[in-house]
């Protein structure tokens, strides 16, 4: 089985297109084309749903996929392990994260990463939507979660402590609520998906439906709309810190602690197999976020 023809098959699953893949990797449409006909040939099955439009994969393609990045990165690690820890980690390492974590986070740190691995170069696509990491071709996602997906491994890069905020002028005009239950009476900016508020209290944790009269599926909208005045909102500290820090935003119900297992996580689909550029990656964001993260000091 040809190395260059699965990496060809991956990055086609990832764009869904045979001439763009073929010229990441330097190949013509044809040559592209060829290569998969050749991969298939030697497996005796499609792999490859072909239309003018698309590219998609078939069932089988899709069981196949996972197989050939244990291949790549197999390989991968095996040079490095020859290499006797010499290696320098290169190529192009595919990342995926939130929209607002990475460009507030890890775009600023990326300059002093490619400088420290100059052979490394760097695919990242932010989206507030989980993106499949094996279909995508993702080699580590980062993730502001909760995990329950037993079948990815995560290293925790940072905590991610949430706190209700608003602004002075709505505190002022509003006053705060003095108790969850009160937020009733008060407007409120929901996060897609976090309708739902769970604070620690004497009595265990309370959870409360909130109505909002405004919901957005950005943390950093949410934010600013909290900034605006227009409620009081769930923001995580990495996001609003510099808010809290110039005075645009105050923490309510302080008190009353949000009830959440929410970390910042660095996804990956083996440990057995971990290629050098994906631990190059893990292990200097989790030295620079660190235990005590800028945000939260």
């Amino acid at each position: 089985m040809n190395v260059e023809h699965l990496k060809l098959f991956v990055r086609i699953a990832a764009l869904h297109n045979i001439s763009q893949a073929g010229k990441e990797l330097g190949l013509s449409a044809a040559v592209s084309s060829a290569h998969m006909n050749k991969l298939e040939e030697g497996l005796g099955v499609r792999l490859l749903h072909r239309t003018t439009r698309q590219v998609s994969l078939t069932e089988e393609g899709r069981s196949f996929l996972p197989y050939a990045h244990d291949v790549l990165t197999g390989i991968e690690t095996a040079r490095a392990a020859v290499g006797a820890g010499k290696v320098t980690p290169q190529g192009r390492l595919r990342v995926t994260a939130p929209a607002s974590f990475g460009r507030m986070h890890l775009i600023p740190a990326l300059k002093d990463f490619l400088e420290k691995y100059p052979q490394l170069d760097i695919d990242l696509r932010l989206s507030d939507s989980i993106l499949d990491m094996v279909e995508g071709g993702f080699d580590v996602a980062i993730r502001d979660a909760e995990l329950n997906d037993s079948s990815l491994i995560a290293r925790k890069l940072a905590r991610d402590t949430r706190i209700l905020v608003a602004s002075p002028d709505f505190v002022a005009q509003h006053g705060e609520p003095e108790s969850p239950e009160q937020l009733a009476h008060f407007a409120a900016v929901t996060l897609t998906g976090l309708e739902n508020w769970h604070f620690k209290t004497d009595k265990g944790v309370q959870t409360l439906r909130i109505k909002s009269r405004l919901g957005t599926d950005n943390g950093e909208a949410v934010r600013d709309a909290a900034v605006s005045g227009l409620g009081i909102t769930i923001s995580s500290l990495w996001c609003c810190y510099q808010q809290i820090k110039s005075g645009e935003l105050v923490q309510v119900l302080s008190d009353y602690p949000l009830a959440s297992n929410t970390s910042i996580w660095a996804v990956y689909p083996s440990s057995r197999l971990l290629a050098p550029k994906v631990r190059a990656f893990i292990d200097y964001f989790s030295g620079y976020f660190g235990e005590d993260p800028y945000w939260e000091s």
